[in-house]
């Protein structure tokens, strides 16, 4: 690997961007691609080219294609997969070790000091600044999921409200669809747009008819698994957009 492509992959990844590196296979040239665009190298690379790195990239793995006669391999370089959770409440607990076991970084966030300790939270890191100030110095990404937990809004709300100006690639809250129509109500209120509204799960999870806090969190996972892998297909609640009856 040259100097040239070394050193934008290091600079990538340290800035936790996604990247791809694509190699020509007989010839070994190579190219550094991010956001569809080649940042080092001069491979040439085509639509089909970002098309295939992007569904590597969205799939973790990397890949060999064939496009005009040549054979490519795209080796991908993901930023690490991020948790963060509103609410060390109980179903906090089995979400965060099962995202753990998934090979997310788990991050809990909740100021109130009785609710998140180390002792209910093993090997997890802990937050105890409000919700909006913990998000914005946490600074989530595309590769972060953020889910709000507390019912509260003074807790939740400011905390969606910071994940909704970032590119989370999946943000939920929990509660009835009663709830969340009130939720989307106040957060339009507070002067969220309704396009940034419509990114909110809610209720949070799949409909598995979970009623236990391990298998809400299952149906959690599961919704934010499909939002990482097969985010055209994700599965979104019908909901009570604001100004309407809830």
């Amino acid at each position: 690997m040259r100097r040239e492509i070394l050193d934008a992959v290091n600079t990538a990844r340290a800035a936790l961007r996604p990247a791809v590196l694509a190699t020509d296979l007989a010839s070994g040239e190579q190219g550094l691609l991010e956001d569809r665009r080649l940042t080092a190298g001069t491979l040439p690379v085509d639509d089909l080219v970002f098309d295939a790195a992007e569904e590597a990239l969205r799939l973790d793995t990397g890949r060999t294609i064939e496009t005009r006669g040549r054979r490519l391999f795209l080796q991908t370089f993901n930023p690490p997969l991020r948790l963060i959770i509103i609410g060390a409440v109980h179903i906090a607990q089995p979400l965060a070790t099962m995202a753990r076991l998934a090979g997310y970084g788990v991050t809990v966030v909740d100021p109130r000091g009785a609710f998140a300790t180390e002792e209910r939270f093993p090997g997890v890191a802990l937050s105890h600044d409000w919700p909006d100030e913990a998000l914005e110095a946490l600074a989530p990404d595309a590769r972060t999921a953020v889910v709000a937990l507390t019912h509260d809004p003074k807790l939740d709300d400011p905390g969606l409200t910071v994940a909704l100006g970032r590119p989370c690639f999946y943000i939920a809250a929990l509660g009835s669809r009663k709830t969340h129509a009130s939720r989307l109500i106040r957060l339009a209120d507070a002067g969220v747009s309704k396009q940034e509204l419509v990114r909110i799960h809610g209720p949070a999870g799949l409909a598995i008819a979970a009623k236990s806090p391990a298998e809400i969190a299952v149906s959690v996972m599961a919704q934010m698994t499909m939002a990482l892998r097969s985010p055209e297909t994700a599965p979104r609640e019908k909901r009570q957009m604001p100004g309407k009856a809830a």
